[in-house]
């Protein structure tokens, strides 16, 4: 039992779920809620990033099914400190294999991270897809300036600063203090003069451009695994670009689910068949078709015991006297036309006995187990 489940909650799993389940629904709701996608929203991001950085590790996992996030927190409850949290974009990094501003050389720009719905196909046979994406890149009207020669200059609006304060009176005595980045110069803190803007770019420095990946798919690939297009990222001024990477995101298959490298597929099967043996055609994700031909025969006669026992016990049957015996035998249409041809050949008021010999209708009794004798005094 755990104590509380909000951190499963946010990430929208069972308490009981394996790390691969935690992992892939991080995965599914860091693309979603990227700040890049939801920047109104920054705090939805940060919570499952933390829910995800505690309960991806077994140690912090047992500490927090044990006594919470006050547990996790405080350092499990028995002292030593509490756990350190990392910044959302550090574990967003280090799952998708970022690494800004970690890297020597010039500071690199923002990755910019696009899931890829793919088949099970597609990820059997392999595949080929072309993705259209807009991006950022440098104008090349103003070469990045924003502007002509000396244009750029520091922010009226928030005096360089990049932030605006605003302070309201919501009663005597009582003010609130509001901070929130410049509408201005979207927190550079600089600006480009109107009367020198670029008008390409509108002081931008960057303008939007489409541009078309190629995404090879190989075969083999799995759920969750990244393309890489290095340099392929949104463009700055002053910024190594950065990468564009593409999550594979493996659709549900209608028969199949893949289990590492074997397919699983769920099959009906009738009790006949599953005791007898059956065979069914299976298409592949490569359209081959596989039969799974049974053994021939029946089940083995020292085997039936065995099988015997794992149903329930039979009925007892009572024969009552007087009742004949027969053995089921398998029904051939063929052989039955071929007795019925043999019987009205000889049908007639006098028939051949054993070794050729003839007797009369009225001169054969059948015995009580069945068969027939002769009378006494017939010729043999």
């Amino acid at each position: 039992m755990v104590k509380e489940t909000a951190y499963y909650d946010e990430l929208g799993v069972k308490p009981s779920s394996t790390p691969e389940e935690i992992k892939k629904a991080y995965r599914k709701l860091a693309l979603k809620f990227h700040p890049d996608k939801h920047p109104e929203d920054p705090e939805k991001f940060k919570h499952i990033s933390q829910a995800y950085e505690v309960l991806s590790d077994p140690k912090k996992r047992e500490t927090y099914d044990r006594g919470g996030e006050e547990a996790i927190k405080g350092g499990g409850g028995g002292g030593g400190g509490g756990f350190d949290f990392h910044s959302p974009m550090d574990i967003f990094d280090m799952f998708f294999g970022g690494g800004r501003g970690r890297q020597r050389g010039p500071e690199k720009g923002k990755d910019v991270i696009h899931p890829l719905k793919v088949s099970l196909e597609d990820l059997y046979n392999g595949a080929t897809r072309k993705l259209s994406l807009k991006k950022k890149v440098i104008c090349s009207k103003c070469e990045g300036r924003g502007g002509k020669e000396g244009a750029v200059e520091k922010c009226p609006t928030c005096k360089g600063q990049g932030i605006q304060v605003h302070i309201r009176q919501l009663g005597p005595g009582m003010v609130q203090q509001m901070q929130s980045v410049c509408t201005e110069c979207g927190g550079k803190r600089e600006r480009i003069n109107p009367k020198l803007r670029c008008k390409t770019c509108l002081g931008k420095k960057t303008i939007e451009d489409h541009k078309i990946l190629e995404v090879h798919v190989d075969k083999g690939m799995k759920d969750g695994e990244n393309i890489r297009f290095t340099g392929e990222g949104d463009q700055e001024p002053g910024l190594e670009a950065g990468d564009i990477i593409i999550v594979l995101d493996e659709k549900e298959h209608s028969r199949f689910k893949r289990n590492g490298s074997d397919l699983i597929m769920d099959m009906e099967l009738q009790l006949v068949e599953a005791l007898c043996g059956f065979h069914r055609t299976i298409e592949t994700l490569d359209k081959r078709s596989l039969v799974i031909f049974p053994k021939s025969g029946t089940i083995p006669a020292d085997k039936i015991p065995q099988l015997e026992k794992c149903f329930p016990p039979r009925s007892e049957i009572i024969v009552p006297d007087g009742a004949e015996e027969h053995s089921l035998v398998d029904f051939d249409p063929e052989e039955q036309r071929r007795r019925g041809r043999h019987g009205e050949a000889y049908h007639s008021d006098e028939e051949e006995g054993p070794g050729g010999q003839r007797w009369d209708e009225e001169s054969v009794e059948a015995s009580p187990a069945g068969t027939s004798t002769w009378e006494e005094g017939q010729e043999r």
